[in-house]
Parts: C-alpha cells; structure tokens; sequence
C-alpha cells in the first residue's frame, strides 16, 4: 500500500510539472518535427483516418521533412497550446495571454487594430499587428504591405517562428539564433549571425510580466534585431529615433521622474517632471537594456553610464494589438481610446484615465497639459 501510494504521487507531481525541456540541452528529438517517411501507424501524417486529405499526395511529405505544411505550424502544434508547451497563440483576439514579454500573435488575426481617427470606417488588419508569420494552420499569410523586412531584405514570404528562433536549441534567451550560426531561409536569403542577444526572462509558466517580474535585457537587443531590419538601429544623427544607444542624462532624469500624466501635468510641471525616483522608476511597458540589471525583480530605472533605448524599448518581439508590435498604441493621444474605434483588445494603461502616450516615460511632453479623460468622461 505504502509502495502504491508513492508511485501515485510521483505521478501526480510529473502530470503537475510543465513540460518545457523539449529543446533544452541542445538538439530536441528529431521525429517531434520530422518525419522520413511522411507515414505514422500506417497512416500518412499529412491525410486525415479517410486517407483524403488536406496534405500532399500519398507517397510525398511536406518540405525539410517536417510534419507539417510550414515551419511555423510544426512549433504552434505545441506552441498554439497543445502538448502543454508555452502559449504564444491565443484562442480569442480579445483574450490574449497573459503577457511575457514576447507578445500574443493572436492579434494577427484582428480584422481592425486601428484606433486612430477613423478607425472605425479605415480598418487596419491584423498583418499589421507584428511579425506577421506565415501559418497555414492559423490561416496567416506573409505582410502584403511589406514584402522584405522594413529596413532590411528579409523575404516576408519567408517569415515563421524559426526565422529568429532556432528548434535544435542555443544557449542564448529564448533560443534566439546567436553569433556563429548562418541561417538560410526557403528563397535563399542568408544571415550570419554576428550577434548576440543576452537577457534574462522570466518563468515561461509563471506569473505575468509586471514592474517587479520581466525579462531584463542586457545587451546586443537592437543589434540582433538589425540582422534582419538594417539600418533601422543606426545612429540618431541620422534624425531617426536612435537605438541601441546610450540613453542621455536628460532621458534618465525623466523617466527615473516620470509616474504618469496626472503626475506631470498642470502649472508648474515643466520636465523632468513627476515624484518618481530612481529606485523605483521602472516601467515594464517601457523597458531598456541594461548589462548591470540581472535581477527579474528589479525595480531600479536607467542610469547615465550603459543604460540604452532599444528596440524592445518600443516593440513586441511578437505582436500586440497596435500597429508595428507596438507596447502601447502609437496612433493615439490617450491610452484610454485604445480598443475604441477599432473594437480591438485595449492594451492595459499602467497608469489612470487620463494617460497620454507611454512617449512620455522619456520624454515628458504632457508636462503643463491639462488633464483630459480620453475615455469620453469629461476633464
């Protein structure tokens, strides 16, 4: 009896665990992701029990081997929520996942994410969303706006989860292709990867991102991004937003200050503006690179020494319901209009009602402005 009671509670504790050790120590099983001979229990894994499809005719299997029809579906088998791997694909473009720093791609199946003026009746669709991966399962298709990566050459055509994460495993975050490795995606465009990115992320199973549990990003994160994007990360001298580079004094001092709209505005709010502190500034909305900050739970801001913008700083790797994977919504004056016009997922505003762009956490442009409730509530 002894005997049989431990055995069921050592069951119970493995049923319990999560299983996130599939591509852990390097190259996960092969036949996970390939097949050889597109046949498993007598049956062609590309047809259904009838033997009569959807898939390639008897005999013949999907490109590279794989058990499906594109390198994006082979991880959203396990990664859409199924076989207990980590969620990155929702089940409803209002309900997205709990945020871990990467964003939901669900939102690439939003018919309108637009809430600027005139939203309602000029509807941005949801390609616009992020990384518009191509999936077959999900019914995604390539951007059609942007055909090669905006600032790069990288076909859109081409775009799936494995253009940036590598399945056989790496010892960097996330599984993010690093220096060394030469990628080849299916029309040829090659990257060697001179770069890479270095971070600390926050329990895949665990609790949300918040201001005291975030990845924390320590170096080489606009440079990675450029492998594909280009100059896009180049010098501020070029009048682009820089990134990758050092934040100013001035930059510091406002958003170590900074603690929202209603902390910054009316007479006498000039920046840097606000009753935050430094030992408390951080915004997990608007994060930034920092090779010193190793602790997940650290609610410390930038300093002038290497603290740098990057284009996490801004971006969802993934998507969000903004346009361009945006961490708040760049076409609105207040968070609270976000999800209004467009009846799209409304982003959560960290701070109150009468919130204007997450700009401001660098900026502080609404110092002096008078308190508005964007919602419609009057001032």
């Amino acid at each position: 009896m002894r005997n049989r009671m431990l055995l069921m509670a050592i069951a119970a504790v493995l049923l319990a665990a999560p299983v996130w050790a599939y591509h852990d120590g390097g190259v996960a099983h092969c036949n996970g992701c390939h097949t050889m001979h597109n046949s498993q229990d007598s049956l062609p894994v590309n047809y259904n029990a009838a033997g009569t499809g959807p898939g390639t005719p008897v005999g013949t299997g999907w490109p590279f081997l794989l058990t499906f029809q594109d390198k994006s579906d082979v991880c959203l088998n396990c990664h859409q929520g199924l076989n207990n791997g980590y969620k990155i694909w929702a089940d409803d473009v209002l309900v997205p996942n709990a945020q871990k720093g990467g964003g939901d791609y669900v939102f690439l199946e939003e018919d309108n994410i637009n809430d600027g003026h005139g939203g309602a009746t000029n509807p941005i669709e949801g390609y616009a969303a992020g990384h518009s991966i191509v999936s077959a399962m999900m019914g995604t298709v390539a951007d059609p706006m942007n055909t090669t990566a905006p600032g790069g050459a990288y076909p859109s055509s081409d775009l799936g989860c494995t253009s940036c994460h590598d399945p056989h495993g790496t010892s960097s975050h996330r599984l993010l292709y690093q220096t060394g490795q030469q990628t080849i995606s299916e029309t040829g465009f090659t990257i060697d990867w001179d770069t890479t990115l270095l971070a600390t992320g926050i329990g895949l199973f665990g609790p949300a991102e918040s201001n005291t549990n975030h990845n924390v990003y320590n170096g080489g994160v606009s440079a990675w991004c450029s492998e594909c994007h280009g100059l896009w990360h180049q010098s501020s001298g070029s009048n682009i937003h820089p990134s990758g580079e050092n934040l100013t004094a001035r930059v510091v001092s406002i958003y170590n200050q900074y603690s929202g709209s209603e902390d910054c505005s009316g007479p006498g709010n000039t920046a840097p503006c606000g009753t935050g502190s430094f030992a408390t500034a951080y915004l997990a909305e608007v994060p930034f690179q920092d090779p010193d900050i190793t602790d997940t739970s650290s609610t410390s801001g930038p300093d002038t020494s290497n603290s740098r913008v990057v284009c996490v700083s801004c971006h969802r790797a993934h998507a969000s319901s903004a346009r361009d994977s945006g961490r708040w919504d760049f076409n609105i004056t207040g968070l609270d209009e976000d999800g209004v016009e467009s009846g799209s997922y409304a982003i959560p505003n960290p701070f109150n009602e009468y919130q204007r762009s997450l700009c401001n956490k660098c900026h502080a442009q609404d110092e002096l402005d008078v308190l508005v409730d964007f919602s419609g509530g009057g001032s």
